[in-house]
């Protein structure tokens, strides 16, 4: 049975390799490790890419390929069963790629088992949990953690196939603009983007897909209805503010630590992301509201209850997006910070002990009141966390403004994505 199982994962893996793909931007970061013993991790979100980013990673070389997506495969119990089968159909191999780890019990013992034998191993995982509480316990110091989430907007536009040169001619502008609007609404799914799929449709039944798969089934979640209204009704306020004993009340929870324990689920299934508000005391960041963003654009398009899209809450999801593919990490380099006055500053960006960049998102920005209510937020918290370097991102509008000897860089969307 086993041998049958892994023939069929070869054929996959043959099917993977013959395929051309859009080369994502962490690919050389990747190879630098790929000759380590060092087990190579790639997380994400179903469908963001990680089986297509490993076989890119591993085409030159002659790997073995299971995927434990396979209910057939995880009714295998016996792991040296699956080290036999892989050697009976692969012969020599130094290379083993394990899409979906996370399905097999006891995969941690599995991983390790391999690793001290010698074998080079490249996991994909579709939990965040694989980057933090298992792989910390069991493979300390003898991993690479690679996340590979949605499209940048650099590996969209290579989808399209489009170039960016002559950059200052306006006919270039317009297109890039063009295809930023499509960006901002449908997000950057691989299979969106490159195939052209009806982006509602597709996400819709995607997000459908990692709830009932990645959460309900993976966490045994009893009220599957329950977390399922937790998620319609995060992505309907996507970049807002949330308590927990708010979110009890207003969905009927029956605790605090329900709450608690089915948002860090879809945290883990990459469906959506907690920001903290920012203070030098870490007790008072816990404490205070947090804000709610989506791992991807598309999914308001899918599943968000609104009438109209409120493109300034779309632009700064999508901000939020672009600094997490940047390698920074929420609640350690990337947060949201209020001022004494209650002025709000969309993003932190801390660099070991200092405060490196604050960042405000404002969607149109011609209009005087809101730039004089933007530009005062900004100088107010410039004092407060003594940061100099201030930027507003924009749709379109590109100019330098000097306040009070600051200066505050204003910079369009597509300009600070393609920098």
């Amino acid at each position: 049975m086993i041998k049958n199982i892994i023939l069929q994962h070869k054929k996959e893996k043959e099917t993977l390799l013959y395929r051309t793909y859009v080369l994502r931007e962490k690919l050389s970061f990747a190879k630098n490790f790929l000759e380590t013993d060092l087990i190579k991790v790639i997380t994400g979100p179903r469908r963001a890419g990680k089986s297509v980013f490993a076989s890119l990673l591993l085409k030159d070389k002659n790997f073995a390929y299971l995927n434990f997506d396979d209910e057939n495969l995880l009714k295998i119990n016996n792991s040296d069963e699956i080290i036999k089968g892989i050697f009976e159909v692969y012969g020599e191999t130094k290379f083993i790629l394990f899409d979906e780890i996370q399905n097999f019990k006891n995969w941690e013992l599995f991983v390790n088992k391999l690793q001290r034998r010698g074998f080079n191993l490249i996991l994909t995982g579709s939990n965040a949990k694989l980057l933090s509480k298992e792989l910390a316990t069991s493979l300390t110091g003898r991993h690479i953690p690679i996340e590979i989430l949605p499209f940048s907007f650099r590996e969209f536009l290579s989808a399209k196939n489009f170039g960016v040169k002559e950059i200052d001619l306006p006919e270039t502008k317009g297109k890039i603009l063009n295809y930023l609007n499509e960006y901002l609404k449908n997000g950057g799914f691989p299979e969106v983007v490159v195939k052209n799929l009806e982006a509602k449709t597709y996400l819709d039944t995607l997000a459908d897909a990692i709830l009932l798969k990645d959460v309900v089934k993976r966490y045994k979640v009893r009220f599957s209805q329950k977390i399922y209204d937790l998620f319609l009704y995060l992505v309907s306020n996507f970049t807002n503010e949330f308590t927990f004993t708010k979110l009890k009340n207003t969905l009927n929870f029956n605790s605090v630590n329900t709450v608690q324990n089915y948002l860090s689920y879809l945290e883990e299934a990459y469906l959506i992301f907690s920001l903290n508000r920012f203070s030098f005391k870490v007790k008072e960041q816990i404490k205070t509201a947090k804000k709610v963003y989506l791992v991807d654009n598309g999914f308001v398009l899918a599943k968000s209850f609104q009438f109209s899209q409120d493109l300034g809450r779309l632009l700064e999801n999508l901000v939020f997006g672009e600094l997490l593919k940047r390698g920074l990490k929420v609640n350690e380099n990337i947060f949201y910070y209020k001022t004494r006055n209650q002025k709000e500053i969309d993003f932190v960006i801390k660099e070991g002990t200092k405060i490196k960049n604050l960042i405000q998102v404002v969607y149109q920005f011609s209009d005087s009141e809101i730039q004089k209510r933007e530009t005062k937020s900004l100088i107010e918290a410039s004092q407060e966390l003594k940061c100099n370097d201030l930027t507003i991102i924009t749709w379109d509008v590109e100019k330098e403004e000097k306040i009070k000897d600051q200066k505050i860089k204003i910079i369009p969307l597509w300009q600070w994505l393609l920098k």
